[in-house]
């Protein structure tokens, strides 16, 4: 028979839950504020006057870094107020060594490409940057879509494959278009800068202001380009991970020159706070942050125009004028299925393919919400769910495929598992989709 734990051992038990706990199983997550990294970012805060750490760094099984509450906080309760001095932005650049490089340059360079330079700097100089504290908890890499192994962009759904690859020639242009500035800043760098300023370095920044910075205004500088300046690393505060539940507002507060964000919901001690980017689904998260959020409501399963036109029939006189129409009504994007089925814009668009000839006069119709013929409302649910039908098989039939690689490519496991959950997810969509497509069908006259 086992020995019955004591009063102690309960008493340390409850101790070490109030250290490493989350809401749901305090034990799950652990406190890992101790660590040398954040110990010297708490520091060097503490050096710019942000001294309110209730939030502690600690790590969440199934979801990693994170910020917890040492205390309970309640509706319209500041979660962080960072000073403006702790914040990296255009302003910290320009009035930086980079500062007189920078004003100097023609054709001007972008907020962003400054702000790219200045981070590449300040890794190069380690100890010597004054940033190094919060350099050192920044990611040494991203899963974001300049860093995607081609042989998984090819395993995405069709729309976000063609954003990954839009996204990964941004970031490799902007490396070309920076090269000559890159060169002028020789005179700082004791080694050649086109061993600093390497693509593997821009792309490194690039992610990191992209997937990291808070929306901030800032005024328009004489000496950077007119593309908008809204950039601004936040140290401590971008280890706070989104959740698309999370009800928060954020924003510059002019009166305290403080970065705050406050939420509109209680949240209790030591569960792990979390921010919202946004009503993004999964896919624009992937695509802008590098990671997938569970339980997304938001999400969505696009239908491309090439698959749907896959579905339509080419002997169809009126589906050229179909198509137009659609194009001109802005009609033949952002068709979808969500948790509750297809878009709203997905089946009117179907409705408009599916008028017959007679029909045709009628179409304009359509996008105010009004009935055409049982007819049509039958052809087009019959053409939602081929469409689902569809997604369904090629996403099994890629799931084999990302399977298969699991096995046999280690180093690119953490993309792999994105391109899953990604996959997965749609799945249970689509499965959805179809449920709620068949249940419409047995409602319509015949």
């Amino acid at each position: 028979m086992a020995k019955r734990k004591g009063r102690a051992h309960r008493r340390r038990r409850r101790r070490q839950r109030r250290v490493s706990g989350r809401c749901k199983d305090p034990s799950d997550a652990v406190n890992i504020s101790q660590e040398s990294v954040y110990v010297q970012l708490r520091k060097w805060l503490k050096g710019k006057d942000f001294t309110d750490f209730h939030l502690v760094p600690a790590s969440f099984p199934g979801i990693g870094r994170g910020l917890m509450t040492t205390k309970a906080l309640q509706p319209g309760e500041l979660i962080i107020a960072l000073p403006e001095q702790c914040l990296l932005s255009t302003t910290t650049v320009l009035g930086s060594y980079l500062g007189e490089y920078i004003k100097r340059w023609k054709p001007r360079l972008s907020p962003l490409q400054a702000l790219c330079a200045f981070l590449i700097a300040e890794r190069h100089f380690g100890r010597r940057s004054p940033w190094k504290p919060y350099i050192d908890v920044l990611p040494n890499s991203y899963t974001c879509p300049a860093y995607f192994a081609e042989e998984l962009i090819r395993l995405l759904p069709s729309p976000l494959m063609k954003k990954f690859r839009e996204q990964r020639n941004t970031v490799q242009g902007l490396h070309l278009d920076s090269k000559r500035f890159f060169n002028s800043l020789q005179p700082l760098f004791s080694e050649s800068v086109g061993n600093i300023f390497t693509y593997d370095a821009l792309r490194w920044a690039w992610c990191s202001v992209n997937t990291r910075t808070v929306y901030m205004e800032h005024k328009k500088s004489e000496f950077l380009s007119r593309e908008p300046d809204v950039y601004a690393l936040a140290p401590y505060l971008d280890l706070l991970n989104h959740s698309p539940a999370a009800q928060v507002s954020a924003a510059f507060n002019q009166q305290s020159r403080c970065y705050e964000i406050s939420t509109s919901t209680r949240c209790r001690r030591h569960e792990q706070v979390f921010i919202c980017y946004g009503a993004h689904d999964n896919q624009r998260l992937l695509l802008e942050y590098g990671f997938v959020a569970t339980t997304n409501l938001h999400s969505a399963v696009y239908v491309d125009k090439d698959i749907l036109c896959n579905h339509l029939s080419p002997t169809d006189k009126l589906l050229t004028g179909k198509l137009s129409f659609l194009q001109d009504n802005g009609l033949l994007e952002n068709l979808t299925f969500g948790h509750d089925g297809p878009s709203w814009r997905l089946l009117t668009a179907l409705k408009v393919l599916c008028l017959r000839a007679e029909e045709y006069p009628l179409r304009k119709n359509i996008p105010l919400g009004l009935y055409v013929s049982d007819e049509n409302e039958r052809s087009s649910l019959e053409l939602a769910e081929s469409l689902c039908l569809q997604l369904m098989n090629e996403n099994q039939q890629l799931m084999q495929q990302v399977s298969k690689l699991t096995e046999d490519r280690a180093e690119i496991l953490e993309q792999l598992q994105l391109v899953i959950a990604l996959r997965r997810e749609e799945l249970r969509i689509l499965q959805a989709s179809i449920e709620m497509l068949q249940n419409m069908r047995a409602i319509t006259p015949r």
